[in-house]
């Protein structure tokens, strides 16, 4: 509540009068599944007990006011000039949101928003995300707008795709949207078709570590792995038009199919999402039945497989990857989110939190010169109102 009463604070110094409601949406970790999300796959992400706040209060005057407390700029609109404009950054976010309650024909009557949010940025943990859910929410909420939060969901990611211009997937808002406090969800992308698995963890806990690393190949590289993945496709469906997604391939059907591929490059990238794509099953099955070394082990491989065959991980998480399995009682870690810098997940028993911490720091300054940073989120729910004053 500290931080809400310190939003709410500033909110009032900023604005004149106190806000009428707040609302956050968390981050989201990927637990595994990477790069599966655009090849018709499933995925296991969980939203995080960090996330965007934001204090919201209603104007009648069709004028939007928007500033944070980690950004010095603000931004104020109209209703009917809503465009994206780079120099806004952050706040484009959210225009976005508005732009799409606009273009759905909801009447919005405009608001001032204050925003908080402490999702570490490019650390691939969904910052944009969580800023978009938190605004959609807030937005839907002040204007009347009774829709059930998937609709908010796809609202978020529309407004990324089709206002900022970045081709995100499903998976962060849905995350960020519909996640469920100590459990993860294992999502197919194309059908939307999920179920939440429980998180029960026991003895060990998750650790996400950033590499402390600016992740600037990661925009070009990731639209190379989509176009590669659909090269790929496109060669299978010539022999096998039965095909709507790389993910439809299963494990043992591979060895077979492979060969309608000319590439070796363009074969491994199909091997990473076909059997990521299992992976992401298995661990679910292993959660499931309480088996955290078997979910382990399938972290590992996974990050073997987009070290090796997808090819996006790069030094510095592979650092933090290999320092991280020689050490006793990390029964798992791997790159999550789109690679080339970000974060890894790890899974650490309690009782080793801290020299899991110093031998990792260690050994990843030894080897990269960088110092790694470390959080211990928990696994929250997904956007929500968490404050409303007096009527």
């Amino acid at each position: 509540m500290k931080r809400v009463e310190a939003l709410q604070r500033e909110f009032v110094r900023l604005y004149g009068s106190a806000p009428e409601r707040v609302f956050f949406a968390p981050g989201r970790v990927n637990l595994i599944g990477e790069h599966t999300d655009y090849n018709g796959g499933h995925v296991f992400p969980a939203a995080l007990t960090f996330g965007t706040l934001v204090a919201v209060r209603l104007r009648e005057d069709g004028r939007f006011r928007l500033a944070s407390l980690q950004f010095a700029n603000r931004v104020e609109l109209e209703r009917g000039d809503v465009v994206y404009r780079k120099e806004d950054g952050w706040a484009n976010f959210p225009k976005g949101v508005i732009h799409q309650f606009l273009r759905q024909g909801v009447p919005l009557s405009g608001c001032d928003m204050l925003f908080d949010g402490d999702v570490p940025l490019g650390a691939g943990l969904s910052s944009s995300a969580s800023i978009e859910l938190a605004a959609a929410t807030a937005l839907a909420a002040v204007n009347g707008v009774s829709w059930p939060m998937l609709r908010l969901v796809r609202l978020a990611q529309q407004a990324e795709n089709d206002f900022v211009g970045v081709q995100c997937g499903i998976m962060d808002p849905f995350a960020s949207g519909m996640g469920k406090r100590d459990h993860a969800i294992l999502l197919h992308c194309d059908s939307l078709h999920y179920r939440y698995v429980p998180l029960r963890l026991g003895d060990f806990r998750l650790v996400i570590v950033h590499t402390n690393q600016p992740r600037g190949l990661a925009g070009s590289k990731y639209n190379e792995r989509r176009q590669e993945c659909e090269a790929g496709l496109r060669e299978l469906k010539r022999e096998h038009p039965e095909l709507k997604s790389l993910a439809d391939v299963d494990p043992e059907d591979w060895e077979r199919l492979e060969k309608a591929v000319s590439s070796e490059r363009i074969r491994r990238r199909i091997r990473h999402v076909v059997t990521e794509n299992h992976r992401v099953l298995r661990s679910a099955e292993a959660l499931a039945a309480g088996d955290l070394h078997a979910f382990g082990r399938l972290m590992r491989e996974s990050h073997l497989s987009l070290q090796r065959d997808y090819e996006v991980t790069g030094p510095e998480l592979d650092a933090l990857f290999e320092e991280a399995s020689r050490i006793e009682g990390c029964i798992g870690a791997r790159m999550t989110g789109a690679g080339f810098g970000g974060c890894t997940v790890n899974l650490v028993h309690r009782d080793m939190l801290e020299e899991f911490r110093n031998r990792l720091e260690a050994g990843y300054q030894r080897r990269t010169g960088l110092t790694p940073l470390f959080f211990h989120p928990g696994i929250g729910d997904g956007a929500r109102e968490i404050y409303r004053g007096e009527a």
